[in-house]
């Protein structure tokens, strides 16, 4: 959460450090690679201080799940007025752009997923959190334009999400970013 803490109070400067070397540093190398005691020594925080703010590293890592999780919900709060459909080509066109851009090492929310296999886990529920919201916005967006089945349709362009954030780590980005025009094209008919 990037303005306040789950507690709902303003986050202190040496919790904001922590999360963001966290973030830096899951992002960079993957969650279970990275040890508390580095991004304790990579924050400049006592370790006193970061069990103060994140009990576990688990909790760390909830937390970075969230902040991602915000971050890109207030991306779409900000992308520009258009029509339904229009948003949605906009939210496509930005997942393009950010995952052909120098440093794209993936999904965070699907690296992480990939490094916690237990769907019961609290990383991975707050993975599905995120999920559900994405999924919410497409289905949401293809109903206020008419499409005559908003449900499944959000179900595919999820699917379409996944198969890009995937493929701009493994695969040409011009090849990658045409299919996904392709595909967003066919399925918005």
């Amino acid at each position: 959460m990037s303005a306040e803490t789950l507690e709902g109070r303003r986050p202190t400067p040496a919790r904001t450090r922590v999360l963001e070397t966290a973030t830096r540093l899951f992002y960079a190398e993957g969650v279970h690679t990275v040890g508390i005691d580095r991004i304790i020594a990579e924050a400049g925080v006592a370790k006193a201080t970061f069990y103060h703010h994140f009990p576990s590293k688990d909790d760390l890592v909830r937390a970075y799940v969230a902040e991602q999780s915000s971050l890109q919900r207030a991306l779409v709060a900000t992308m520009p007025a258009g029509s339904p459909r229009e948003r949605l080509q906009a939210v496509f066109a930005y997942m393009c752009d950010f995952g052909a851009g120098p440093g794209y090492r993936g999904c965070p929310f699907v690296n992480t997923a990939a490094e916690y296999p237990d769907p019961a886990h609290p990383v991975r529920q707050a993975i599905a959190e995120h999920r559900r919201w994405n999924r919410d916005l497409y289905r949401d967006l293809l109903a206020a334009d008419g499409h005559p089945d908003a449900e499944r349709t959000a179900d595919i362009l999820l699917l379409l999400r996944d198969g890009l954030v995937v493929g701009f780590d493994l695969d040409d980005p011009d090849t990658v970013r045409a299919a996904v025009h392709e595909a967003l094209t066919r399925v918005l008919g």
